[in-house]
């Protein structure tokens, strides 16, 4: 037997083995062309700037923000539902639900269309009051989190998306059903819109499970960040076409002259703002059309222009959130502009550490440049969704396009119950003076014109004229917001005014809860209860009343709502729904 024989092969061990190794890389040659060899990222490399046109960064800033308008907002729902809509709330969410429900024929498809809650899958009539707290409480939590992390996936962009959906739209301010579109909330309708278009938008900034803060295989979305361009056009010319339709005052550089002292909810600084120089108010105004009017095209233009509209639209938020205090509505529009701008322009904002974002974004573009992998399925299902995500927010973008160009424009309005594409606008009139409705108890005689009446004091808006205007934003008082509607109109128009007398008539904690001083705290509640309207002006700087701690002079206008006692609004308070019991002791008692 011949050494060959033995190898059980007539091959020479010497070539045999050469072809082992020729198989071995060509297996390995197959290997690297399914997979490419990423080049290891060098030192010089990193230290590169971002390049631009990437969006990584954008949309850790945009998750965080709003993230933290979601806070901001769970949070005032959280101090305030339950006096407001709970059970036993000035305007109890359970009622307005029952008559929808009525309205709908039980619930049902169109039950959910007019009020999208996920309240009518729960007994609402004996746990509203903690369905609002967990709504609240699910909200803190995953906006906090989003917060701390700078990252997001569908999941909770969506939960934090429907959590306050269902807050918003039980928050009526109407008992009746009025029309969908025209319809009041107790949650002012135009920012609250905002918010759920704002979120509804950042669930698609997001990887559908993954939680990384740079997901290398879910860049962001270009649609995306274009229908927040979108977005910010759309509430900045509104508003700026609301204006020029709306008061002459705008037209004639006037509005300014009234805007500081007559908004809703001044603060110290509007104080100061309201007696610059007119000249200087009529620039403000014409700044403010600039801004509105023209500037918002910026935004649709290419990257320079884009960003110098971004920024434009930034400081003139800054501005209004120091001249007064709108919740936070003006933090909130800063939002959509923070698509203008691109890592490059943004990488300021991150520490140059190695473990930061910037770093991984750095890393991740190196490591893009250099590989010639090969788009994975999910790229192109993305890809697909997105697009049609594009196509959804153009169709809806169609009665806003109108609504903008049409000489009947609506501020503030939703097309559809989902709220997804909404028209906005602010402050298409200016009142020229501010008046306030104050409320006062008493125990004495209403028609003694000597009783003694002591006022109730709101947590923010204006009452004791030597209280100095607060400082709140971006929180939000909502039961103050809404006496400064009532102000300009009349308790009949405003009927859960009675309803406020009536829980003042009690001491009821919930409602006395929101209030900044109840003079009858500790001690019995008033016999009578009355609402008196006054004219609320500033002071003027170095005058003898500012020099005396004065911030308004008022005088009074005339009765806002007369003396109402327990026993005389028994038969309103009935007729109105809501619930209401005289105490025992005043059944004991006679004027």
């Amino acid at each position: 037997m011949t050494k060959n024989d033995a190898n059980g092969s007539g091959e020479q061990p010497t070539l045999r083995r050469r072809k082992i190794e020729s198989d071995a890389g060509d297996a390995q040659s197959d290997q690297h062309k399914e997979r490419p060899v990423i080049k290891p990222v060098q030192e010089n490399e990193k230290n590169m700037l971002l390049e631009r046109g990437s969006y990584w960064l954008t949309r850790i800033v945009i998750l965080r923000y709003m993230a933290f308008i979601y806070f901001v907002a769970f949070l005032v729902a959280l101090h305030q539902n339950k006096q407001l809509v709970g059970l036993k709330g000035l305007l109890p969410a359970h009622k307005y639900m029952d008559k929808v429900a009525t309205r709908t024929k039980g619930i049902n498809s169109d039950t959910f269309s007019f009020v999208p809650s996920i309240l009518w899958f729960f007994d609402y009539h004996n746990d509203l009051n903690q369905l609002l707290d967990y709504c609240a409480y699910g909200g803190l939590v995953l906006s906090g989190f989003v917060i701390i992390l700078g990252a997001s996936n569908w999941f909770i962009m969506f939960s934090l998306w429907i959590l306050y959906h269902s807050i918003v739209n039980v928050g009526q301010r109407c008992l009746d059903l009025c029309v969908r579109v025209f319809q009041i909330f107790i949650f002012t309708i135009g920012w609250e819109s905002q918010v759920l278009e704002s979120g509804f938008l950042a669930i698609f900034l997001c990887p559908i499970w993954n939680l990384s803060q740079v997901p290398r295989h879910t860049p962001t979305s270009q649609i995306v960040l274009w229908a927040y361009r979108w977005l910010i056009f759309r509430i900045m010319l509104g508003a700026g076409l609301i204006k020029i339709r709306g008061d002459q005052c705008w037209r004639d550089l006037t509005c300014m002259n009234y805007h500081y002292e007559t908004q809703p909810v001044p603060n110290p600084i509007s104080y100061y703002m309201h007696q610059e120089p007119e000249f200087f108010h009529k620039f403000e105004t014409m700044t403010n059309h600039f801004v509105e009017l023209p500037a918002p095209f910026l935004l649709l233009l290419n990257r320079p222009l884009r960003m110098a509209g971004g920024l434009i639209q930034i400081v003139f938020q800054v501005v209004l959130i120091i001249s007064g205090n709108l919740s936070f509505l003006n933090w909130l529009t800063i939002l959509p502009n923070i698509a203008c701008f691109d890592d490059a322009s943004l990488a300021c904002m991150f520490p140059n550490k190695r473990w930061s974002a910037k770093s991984k974004v750095q890393e991740l573009q190196i490591q893009l440049k250099h590989s010639k992998e090969s788009p994975r399925r999910g790229s192109y299902i993305r890809k697909v969704f997105n697009a049609s995500l594009g196509f959804l927010i153009a169709y809806l973008s169609l009665p806003v396009v109108q609504n903008l160009f049409s000489s009947r424009q609506y501020m503030n309005t939703s097309f559809e119950p989902l709220r997804l594409v909404n028209t906005y606008g602010a402050f298409g009139s200016i009142t020229k003076d501010r008046t306030e409705v104050i409320f006062q108890g008493t125990y004495d005689d209403p028609s003694d014109p000597n009783a003694d009446w002591k006022e109730y004091e709101f947590k923010c808006k204006p009452g004791n004229i030597k209280r100095r205007p607060c400082l709140i934003s971006p929180y939000h008082y909502r039961l103050d917001w809404l006496m400064w509607f009532a102000a300009f109109q009349n308790y009949q128009y405003n009927p859960w005014l009675v309803h406020l007398g009536a829980k003042l008539l009690t001491n009821d904690e919930g409602t006395t809860s929101l209030m900044a001083y109840n003079p009858f705290q500790n001690e019995d509640p008033p016999r009578f209860i009355r609402a008196e309207h006054y004219r609320y002006r500033y002071t003027k700087i170095g005058s003898r009343e500012a020099k005396q701690g004065f911030w308004w002079t008022r005088s009074r206008i005339g009765s806002y709502l007369p003396p109402i006692s327990a026993e005389s609004i028994k038969d309103f308070m009935k007729q109105m729904d809501f619930d209401f019991h005289v105490p025992k002791w005043r059944r004991k008692k006679k004027v």
